[in-house]
This record gives C-alpha cells, sequence and structure tokens, in this order.
C-alpha cells in the first residue's frame, strides 16, 4: 500500500501540474492530539506552485488542493495545511 504521502504527491501533480512540491508529514508535531496515529501519516503540510493558482484567490487555490485529496481528507489525513502561490510568488 502506497504511503499517504506520496498519495497527496501524486494526485497534486496530476491535478495541479506544480512547478515545486513538497509534502511534509508533520505527524509528530501532534502526538497525544486528536488524530495522531503511530506512524505518522495523519497531519501534513503542503507547499505548492502551480500556474493554475494565477488569478485566484487563497480560499480558490485552497479548494483546488482539497478537491485533489478529497479522499484522502475523508480518511488518512486528519489534518492539512497548505501554503499555495504561483510560481512567480
Amino acid at each position: 500500500m502506497a504511503r499517504v504521502a506520496e498519495i497527496i504527491e501524486t494526485k497534486l501533480k496530476e491535478a495541479l501540474q506544480p512547478t515545486h512540491l513538497e509534502v511534509l508529514d508533520e505527524s509528530e508535531k501532534h502526538r497525544g492530539h486528536t488524530g495522531y496515529r503511530d506512524g505518522g501519516e495523519s497531519h501534513f503540510h503542503v507547499i505548492i506552485k502551480s500556474n493554475i493558482f494565477e488569478g485566484k484567490s487563497r480560499v480558490a487555490r485552497q479548494r483546488l488542493v482539497m478537491h485533489a485529496l478529497k479522499d484522502e481528507l475523508k480518511g488518512p489525513i486528519h489534518a492539512l495545511s497548505m501554503e499555495t502561490k504561483t510560481p512567480n510568488e
């Protein structure tokens, strides 16, 4: 079974053709909090730059990311934070 971080990376690359993408597993920072699982892969931070974000608001950009990860947000992802930028930002 693919790791959650790998699934996130694959889906975002397919949906948003990023020029830059970082998927950071920050689960360990949330040890003892709701949603934490041993082994991590529950809390993520995504840094993504894409031309698709050009002319879109921060909320519209985040919605595109959330739509691409809708299935994972129902299950293995407990928390997702993100930085969504255009390549020039």
